[in-house]
């Protein structure tokens, strides 16, 4: 098999084809792997880099020259969506990912809803897009990811999550509405992104689980708003990767209801009876976060091969990245994926 370029091996495995072995990628927003490392190796910082797109392309850039991960990822936190949409947001430190410190709505019911082609010009929306162009230009065999929050989660940022939890159950309506425009506005963001040179949507909906809303809510809500995402990046002919957080034993048999090109899970999730109860489905992940942050590094290459022995398609972290995790343990995942 001829040399493959990370952005070909990634591609590749999304399109079910043959490879020479599993690429190694973090995909950005809830997987950050702008870690404090890096950031003091290079000298690319947060939170500067958060609105400033050369800034986030070149510390996207550093992330990947010092990890060894196989993509550049775009942005680094979970916040651009829901500080568009309403809510209020601290861009944090160096240490600290940007974070919610206020919603902007009470319920589902009280959302206030504003025209998307006009969100697409505020916020930071356009600086992920730019650093995102800069990147594909300047890094053409390099996958850009652009990855966004998914409509359960983002739904969930703009409106108390506590109430928007209860509002599923008590008040169906406000909520597909809600989520009916949450959705709307994301595919918009997206294909922003596509147009930008994003080579791969990925999406993070970490409220969206079984152990959260239970089997019932989560085959009525994720799948089917998640599903409508994945249609419209689709018919760009660009992949998906969708990661589930946490155990997802309830919702399990749902999986492959979803239509993206890969799932990706926690490390409670094993990968590999996964991949023998479902072997249609595209596995990622699932390199504990906690052994990336504290090691030791000979522990992170033996659960790396033993993945790549299992089979899994895509080596990644099992979800988001402690800001103070070693880079000698990341880059341990990375070169074992590059040397077997």
């Amino acid at each position: 098999m001829p040399t493959l370029t990370a952005k070909e091996r990634l591609l590749g495995v999304l399109q079910k084809q043959p490879v020479d072995r599993p690429p190694v990628i973090c995909t950005g927003g809830m997987m950050n792997a702008a870690i404090v490392d890096v950031m003091q190796r290079s000298g690319q910082t947060l939170p500067a880099a958060h609105s400033d797109a050369v800034l986030m392309a070149g510390l996207a850039a550093a992330v990947q020259q010092y990890t060894g991960f196989e993509n550049l990822g775009l942005p680094f936190c979970m916040t651009v969506e829901a500080e568009v949409l309403g809510s209020e947001i601290d861009l944090g430190t160096l240490e600290c990912e940007p974070k919610i410190t206020r919603e902007a709505f009470s319920s589902a019911a009280a959302v206030v809803y504003k025209d998307i082609p006009t969100m697409l010009s505020s916020g930071r929306i356009a600086t992920v897009c730019q650093a995102a162009a800069i990147l594909a230009k300047q890094h053409p065999d390099i996958p850009v990811i652009g990855s966004l929050t998914g409509p359960v989660s983002t739904a969930a940022s703009i409106v108390d999550p506590v109430q928007f939890l209860k509002d599923l159950r008590k008040d169906p309506v406000s909520s597909h509405r809600l989520l009916d425009y949450v959705t709307g506005f994301l595919i918009a963001y997206a294909l922003a992104l596509i147009d930008h040179g994003a080579a791969v949507i990925a999406i993070g909906d970490p409220t969206a689980t079984g152990e959260i809303l239970g089997p019932k809510m989560f085959a009525e809500y994720p799948v089917v708003y998640i599903n409508r995402l994945i249609a419209a990046v689709h018919q760009k002919q660009v992949p998906v990767i969708l990661h589930i957080c946490g155990n997802l034993s309830s919702a399990k048999h749902l999986l492959p209801a979803f239509k993206a090109d890969a799932i990706s899970t926690d490390a409670i999730v094993n990968l590999k009876q996964l991949k023998d109860e479902f072997p249609g489905i595209t596995t990622m992940g699932n390199i504990s976060t906690y052994l990336l942050e504290y090691g030791p590094a000979e522990k992170v290459a033996l659960q790396t091969s033993n993945l790549i022995a299992d089979g899994v398609n895509i080596i990644s972290p099992a979800c988001g990245l402690s800001t103070s995790s070693a880079l000698s343990h990341i880059r341990a995942m990375t070169s074992t994926v590059k040397k077997e």
